[in-house]
């Protein structure tokens, strides 16, 4: 493990603690190395290899697009157990420069390193619970592997599937599934007869493999009706809505088992497209009213909106909140503008602006860091007691700043609730209940 992967895999514990509410792995692989090709659905651009390489424990080597290798960033990337794989678009030697990017893998996992790409080849601008086709580079790159190696070491292939309740919110959840592993030595004759064949076919099995790992609904025609059911039932896996007593994992299951149901149906079945017709037509009505369905569902359980408990909150926590914005606004503010700014893609802003978050943020405090404790330190004092303060201190900032986050969140619920609260919701409450039935009465419980 090279100095920066370790760096990095240390220092994202915290900043992916802040950055996430929960964060599980189902399926744990336990082996930190072990010749493995993980291939992985892809839905969250620069924050999926950052969550992988954290949270799951095989060290892995990234196959990243080549067009971020430039001359200045080689050695960090290298550093980071990133390697180059070319795409059509990158130049008329792609073949060439892939196959030197092949020997390269071959290389580590002929020292059992394991290796992470990622099957659909891209991402989507408008995030789905759904898989591209999974290419076949993965097992072309295994097989080509066993053939140098003479099939003497054993090498595997395994599915992954990342999955966000939303991929850019401060607050999501993340859920990373491992398959079981392929051995693709238990193939060598099949693949010697037909290579071609055999590539199709394990590729079919590791696209299986990766929808199972995943919250996967096949025909974009049903997207709005999962996510909406989740909504309503409240306990899927939707960022917003769903009962915090239930599990993570039971609501990422729920959402396993809603998707499988509705893929069951045909886009033409009338019953399951009536029901998405209700669904779809209150969430817009919601939307045009700038309510959220969580609001009408306080509403409906406890006959009024609670506004005194968020004020009880604001009220005693304002202090310690205000010391987090004055150490993290400005750093998180410049973070937020130049993203947004730079990445015309909203699929980049999450993890760059986590990152440039975290380098803003110990360039601001830091020095604030060193100049309060020389004031507060006496000069009696030994010295490391002076470095161990502004250690702390460095520390503590960001869960302050978190602190603050949440102040702003929950002021805004607040103000809203307070505003929606003087508004007659009997009509969005009855509509909710309806809803409720249909669901209850198309839907099998889960």
């Amino acid at each position: 493990m090279r100095p920066l992967y370790l760096l990095l895999k240390l220092s994202l514990t915290y900043s992916l603690r802040l950055f996430y509410r929960q964060r599980i792995v189902i399926n744990p692989h336990k082996e930190r190395y072990g010749a493995t090709i993980y291939v992985s659905n892809h839905p969250n651009s620069f924050m999926d290899p950052l969550l992988i390489g954290h949270t799951n424990k095989p060290v892995v080597h990234f196959m990243t697009r080549s067009d971020v290798f430039k001359w200045w960033l080689k050695p960090i990337l290298w550093a980071s157990h990133m390697l180059p794989i070319y795409r059509q678009h990158d130049g008329e030697d792609t073949k060439s420069k892939n196959s030197d990017a092949f020997q390269e893998v071959n290389k580590h996992l002929r020292k059992r390193n394991n290796i992470l790409i990622f099957g659909e080849g891209f991402t989507d601008d408008v995030p789905i619970r759904s898989l591209k086709p999974v290419k076949k580079g993965a097992i072309r790159m295994g097989f080509q592997a066993l053939e140098q190696l003479n099939w003497e070491s054993k090498i595997y292939i395994s599915a992954l599937g990342v999955n966000y309740s939303d991929r850019n919110t401060i607050g999501s959840d993340f859920v990373l599934m491992n398959s079981d592993k392929i051995c693709l030595n238990d193939y060598k004759e099949a693949y010697l007869a037909s290579k071609a064949k055999v590539v199709n076919e394990i590729t079919k099995r590791v696209e299986r493999e990766m929808q199972g790992c995943i919250i996967y609904v096949k025909d974009k025609h049903w997207f709005s009706l999962h996510e909406n059911i989740m909504k309503i039932t409240r306990k899927g896996f939707n960022n917003e809505s769903y009962d915090p007593e239930l599990s993570l994992e039971s609501r990422f299951r729920y959402g396993q088992k809603l998707a499988a149901w509705v893929n069951e149906h045909s886009v033409e079945d009338e019953k399951l497209n009536n029901l998405k017709k209700e669904l779809d037509g209150y969430f817009a009505l919601l939307k045009r009213m700038k309510i959220e369905d969580q609001y009408i569902y306080e509403a409906a359980k406890n006959k009024k909106l609670n506004t005194v408990q968020d004020l009880a909150w604001l009220l005693m926590f304002w202090p310690l909140a205000l010391f987090g914005a004055i150490n993290g606004f400005l750093p998180f503010i410049a973070a937020k503008k130049i993203t947004e700014k730079l990445m015309r893609r909203k699929v980049f802003w999450g993890s760059v602006k986590m990152m440039l978050g975290k380098l803003l943020g110990t360039l601001f405090v830091l020095p604030i860091a060193f100049i309060l404790m020389a004031y507060l330190v006496p000069p009696s004092w030994p010295g490391y007691i002076y470095y161990l303060l502004v250690f702390a201190y460095f520390l503590i900032v960001p869960e302050f700043w978190r602190l603050s986050y949440e102040y702003g969140r929950i002021f805004r619920r607040w103000r809203t609730k307070r505003v929606i609260a003087k508004a007659d919701l009997s009509r969005f409450i009855q509509k909710r209940q309806e809803l409720e039935l249909l669901i209850k009465n198309t839907v099998p419980e889960m």
